[in-house]
């Protein structure tokens, strides 16, 4: 006889913990994984801290077996959004399970009723509370570990989506690599493409201003709504989304790699380059230990002269106005940023994530020899 399947909502501190913890018992001995920083993750959940809650409610839920956690997921009501395009969907994330489909479909079960519950009809994920942060399920791209921000799914969670009933919920998402060694021809095409939109057009590119923080912010806030409105399902970017996704940068990021573009006094374009720390968080745990924090004082550097550079930079977002698509910003922007970053000893650039159906970036990095090496999914299903 089948030993029964619980699922319980997280209402005390070793249940968060339990919740928190549990992609270890699933990826502990798959050399791709990196950890989640354990501190940021919890924050993530808190309704006290936790961006998501200035536009949405959320509780999370862990299957139980025997005894042992199995299982975990979270449901949401992203208030702002559904608002914005007017639909009524539930978004599951922090959906982690062992091999089990009688695991997946309770987990997912819960996640419906919870959506029932809220008057929502549709499950839209998996997001773990965050659009841009380790989103989707892992199609292919199994030869290295993600870069930052990108996420990492056991094989068997692809046909476990589709056993329960999931479709594809939205065009998917890719990771493009680029070789930025001096010398390749891709990269010599792009300069001389970029030299020629110096000559022609009077585009400024330039660092962010970090006396004037805030407006930066709203430039990039209204830059996002603009350079995105043409995808599908795109719906705005509420500005503390904004605000939470680039905080982070003045802490980790070299500002000569966060470039804006201005033509005219008005910011039209945007390419945020990042050190590529899960090199080095790969190493740390999660800081799940005390121990930890030795290994992260070598591996990101906090030790004068004992950090190890990334070989790779990260690039999260690539956005042009709409109106300046075909004038060469596009081009422009991504040839400073190889220079600077090849300048700085860095190896080769990642690109993502960004949509398979977003004509811009694949054109350009078609244009730098970017060859795509991972694809991810989220998925859709009406409840019933």
């Amino acid at each position: 006889m089948p030993i029964a399947i619980d699922v319980h909502p997280v209402r005390t501190a070793r249940d968060r913990h339990t919740f928190l913890t549990f992609p270890w018992r699933i990826f502990r001995d798959d050399p791709l994984w990196v950890p989640p920083l354990l501190p940021e993750r919890a924050k993530t959940i808190d309704p006290d801290r936790g961006a998501f809650f200035k536009r949405g409610i959320a509780d999370l839920f862990v299957a139980w077996r025997d005894g042992e956690p199995v299982g975990t997921i979270c449901a949401a009501e992203d208030r702002f959004t559904n608002a914005q395009n007017g639909r009524h969907e539930c978004v599951f994330g922090f959906f982690d399970y062992v091999d089990d489909p009688a695991v997946a479909q309770a987990l997912i079960d819960a996640a419906s009723t919870w959506a029932r519950d809220h008057g929502l009809d549709v499950l839209f994920g998996p997001f773990n509370l965050d659009y841009e942060d380790a989103y989707g399920v892992l199609l292919e791209g199994r030869d290295r570990p993600p870069t930052l921000l990108c996420g990492h799914t056991p094989p068997y969670y692809v046909p476990m989506m589709e056993r329960l009933g999931f479709t594809k919920g939205r065009p998917d998402n890719i990771a493009l690599a680029v070789d930025i060694h001096e010398g390749t021809p891709a990269l010599q095409h792009l300069a001389r493409l970029a030299e020629a939109v110096r000559r022609r057009r009077d585009f400024v590119i330039r660092r962010p201003d970090l006396d004037h923080w805030d407006d930066e912010v709203d430039r990039l806030h209204g830059l996002l709504n603009a350079a995105l409105a043409h995808l599908e399902d795109f719906v705005g970017w509420h500005r503390s989304a904004v605000e939470a996704l680039v905080a982070p940068f003045r802490e980790i990021a070299d500002m000569d790699l966060i470039l804006f573009a201005d033509a005219n006094g008005e910011t039209i374009g945007f390419l945020p380059g990042v050190p590529n720390l899960n090199e080095a968080l790969i190493h740390v745990n999660g800081l799940r230990y005390p121990r930890n924090y030795a290994a992260a004082a070598w591996h990101l550097g906090i030790r004068p002269r004992l950090g190890h550079k990334p070989a790779c930079l990260a690039i999260k977002s690539v956005l042009v106005k709409p109106e300046y698509w075909g004038t060469g910003v596009a081009a422009l922007l991504f040839d400073t940023m190889a220079q600077r970053a090849r300048a700085k000893g860095y190896q080769w650039i990642d690109l993502s994530i960004t949509s398979e159906d977003n004509p811009q970036t694949p054109l350009i990095a078609e244009h730098m020899g970017a060859t795509i090496y991972k694809r991810w999914r989220t998925y859709r299903k009406r409840i019933q």
